[in-house]
């Protein structure tokens, strides 16, 4: 049971214990030396010179302890999330051996190790960027050369949930919803006429031409279904059509590591890695969650650990009211900036479909959350997401006594934030997503792995923040 507490509470309970054991120990010697005494002694005396140890005992010890606690159990917590961070995170940089200046030679040895191992990290670092650069070069000329071809091109797995899509692909989806990787096609398009089209592929037949309705029952494309022979299959969909100002280079977005369908969990078991996140932020007119209006919501996606490239969104919404000057100040959004952006309810609903089947995940997540759960209705639809918040996260890694902002969160992780995206809802989610990816390997390198045990973790720290996984 007591492996479970931090290694802080462990060491106030064992001072705890020599405060009550002196003075047992001291109220048995008076009452030792009171009960043989040769003559009927008062035992107020006795009383009083316990009571005076007693309180005495306790303030020693208390400020013993606050000495311990600052100058050795503070700095063995820091020590150990610095040279996690080393080791999970591949974050560089001297140990800061100062902290822990009393600890004697565990400081120097843990930083002689460090050593050793970023210029080993390092030497493999060199490697990968270049290969990871070249491979960047390919995927960049792919993706010109993909965007002169009329064709969109989806990949999906064998549960029909999307793995790749390309530019042109990219602009067909965005006008249903916002496009996202592991999506079930069916939240796009009528998926009738390309089930029917796959029952006719076979060994003679490689690919079967068909007609692709999307969900909101407007248009009709052209479109080929192949077969990729393990199950998962490539939907050719013919963008002639569509407006030659909206054929433009996008990112290719994919990961093949989605080919494999995972097994079916419940959310609580299911290992962090595998899960879905959408870290976000919103801008508003002010800090009320009662009286205030989002402004400005912005957001990533995250899959299998990182970040995707060309996932993200960052929409402006009226208010349907005027922006105070001093909150023009904080974020530099102005009434002109969202004259004509549509209203929370355009914008909710576009982003709910931005984060299904996602976790979300925020910096200070209750008032977010609650100026989203405030406009359901308008939107019409339920923010039941399950709930990251990266305060409480910071508190599982660093401790709840460090400074857990946003600024102070992507400095330890060495993340920075741009000055001019720093609060705005897209540069404040980005950095949060940032960190979020650093973060995950430091919680499962802590034995944290499941989101089920993670949200036991942040529970224990809910003086900071209220947990909304209620």
């Amino acid at each position: 049971m007591f492996t479970r507490l931090s290694l802080r509470l462990r060491i106030f309970l064992f001072f705890c214990l020599l405060a009550a054991g002196g003075a047992a120990l001291a109220g048995g010697a008076l009452w030792f030396g009171w009960s043989r005494a040769d003559t009927v002694m008062p035992a107020a005396p006795f009383i009083t010179s316990f009571i005076v140890f007693a309180f005495l005992n306790t303030g020693l010890t208390v400020a013993v302890w606050l000495l311990f606690d600052e100058n050795v159990a503070k700095p063995i917590n820091k020590l150990s999330a610095d040279l996690r961070l080393r080791a999970h995170s591949g974050i560089d940089g001297p140990v800061d051996t100062d902290a822990a200046r009393y600890l004697g030679d565990l400081a120097p040895a843990a930083g002689a190790l460090s050593r050793t191992l970023n210029a080993s990290m390092m030497d493999t670092a060199k490697q990968v960027a270049h290969e990871t650069q070249r491979l960047k070069h390919e995927s960049e000329r792919l993706t010109a050369l993909l965007t002169e071809i009329p064709i969109a091109t989806i990949l999906l797995n064998p549960a029909h949930e999307i793995v790749l899509y390309d530019g042109q692909a990219a602009d067909v989806l965005s006008q249903i919803a916002p496009p996202r990787l592991k999506a079930p096609l069916s939240d796009y398009f009528d998926l009738t006429t390309l089930t029917d089209a796959i029952d006719q592929l076979s060994d003679d037949i490689a690919e079967v031409p068909f007609k692709l309705g999307d969900k909101t029952a407007v248009r009709v494309f052209d479109a080929q279904v192949k077969s990729l022979g393990d199950g998962g299959h490539m939907v050719l969909i013919d963008v002639q059509a569509i407006a030659s100002q909206l054929l433009k280079a996008r990112p290719l977005v994919f990961d093949f590591g989605l080919m494999n369908v995972a097994e079916t969990k419940e959310i609580r078991d299911s290992p962090l890695r595998d899960l879905c996140y959408v870290p976000f932020d919103t801008e508003t007119t002010g800090l009320s969650v009662e009286k205030d209006a989002i402004i400005q919501i912005g957001g990533v996606r995250i899959l299998n650990g990182q970040m995707i490239a060309g996932e993200t969104f960052d929409r402006f919404v009226h208010p349907g009211r005027t922006i105070p000057p001093t909150s023009t100040l904080v974020h530099g959004i102005s009434d002109d900036d969202v004259a004509d952006a549509p209203d929370i309810a355009t914008v909710g609903r576009a982003f709910h479909h931005f984060a299904r089947d996602a976790i979300l995940v925020a910096h200070n997540a209750p008032f977010d959350i609650g100026l989203l759960r405030k406009s359901e209705v308008e939107m019409g639809v339920e923010w039941n997401h399950p709930v990251l918040d990266t305060v409480l996260l910071s508190a599982v890694i660093f401790g709840v006594t460090e400074d857990h902002s946003l600024d102070a969160l992507c400095e330890r992780l060495a993340i920075s934030i741009p000055a001019e995206l720093r609060h705005t809802a897209y540069g404040d989610a980005h950095a949060t997503g940032a960190a979020l990816v650093k973060l995950l390997p430091l919680l499962e390198g802590r034995g944290v792995c499941t989101f089920g045990q993670l949200i036991e973790e942040t529970r224990k720290h809910s003086r900071l923040l209220h947990d909304l996984n209620e």
